[in-house]
């Protein structure tokens, strides 16, 4: 780090272990899915709803980095962000940029939308789940429409995983800085006139 530099806490403990801890419990879940471990699926599945309440529950009592106040852009610093980093000049944040907001948000409401989903499928067709009530208002067909729903919402979410790396790669080349290392650390090395973004 040279002298220009100041190494800065921006990722507290909990947004950390809620990162890492999604990504090892979503591969689990996909994986049990995949090979058929139907009651150790639902179990990851339940533990995933849990972490991502614990995760909204943070973007309003975290940090100033993990509060979701403090990464929602308007659509003409989005625009302007995008039109940026094309040109190969992107604005720097401490925390989120305007780009990794929108996944964020995107990634958070296809998980939910994945949890609901999933726990409608194990109420309809397993008859079982915190949403049972709801073999009322689904015969048959609308029972597999859920279920193929929550396989295309995971198929959705194989899309966004991609991006958002390519993401991460990006903004870590044009920022010059180690967003996986940040991560595990939750500390960045910017330049000091960059501290009061």
């Amino acid at each position: 780090m040279s002298d220009s530099e100041k190494s800065v806490k921006v990722w507290d403990v909990p947004v950390r272990l809620f990162h890492w801890t999604l990504v090892l419990s979503f591969t689990a879940a996909y994986l049990t899915a995949e090979f058929h471990i139907g009651f150790l699926h639902t179990l990851i599945g339940y533990f995933l709803c849990v972490l991502v309440l614990a995760r909204v529950f943070w973007g309003f009592a975290g940090n100033r980095y993990a509060r979701f106040s403090s990464f929602i852009f308007s659509p003409q610093e989005t625009i302007a962000y995008l039109r940026s980093l094309r040109e190969g000049s992107p604005k720097h944040y401490l925390g989120h940029n305007p780009a990794g907001a929108l996944m964020v948000f995107a990634l958070l409401g296809l998980l939910a939308l994945i949890f609901l989903s999933g726990l409608t499928t194990l109420a309809v067709i397993d008859f079982e789940g915190p949403l049972l009530f709801l073999i009322d208002y689904f015969d048959d067909d609308a029972s597999y429409v859920a279920r193929h729903l929550h396989g295309w919402l995971v198929d959705a979410a194989l899309i966004l995983i991609p991006l958002h790396l390519l993401g991460v790669a990006a903004g870590s080349i044009q920022h010059k800085e180690n967003l996986v290392r940040a991560m595990f650390t939750g500390k960045k090395n910017v330049p000091a006139d960059d501290l009061g973004h």
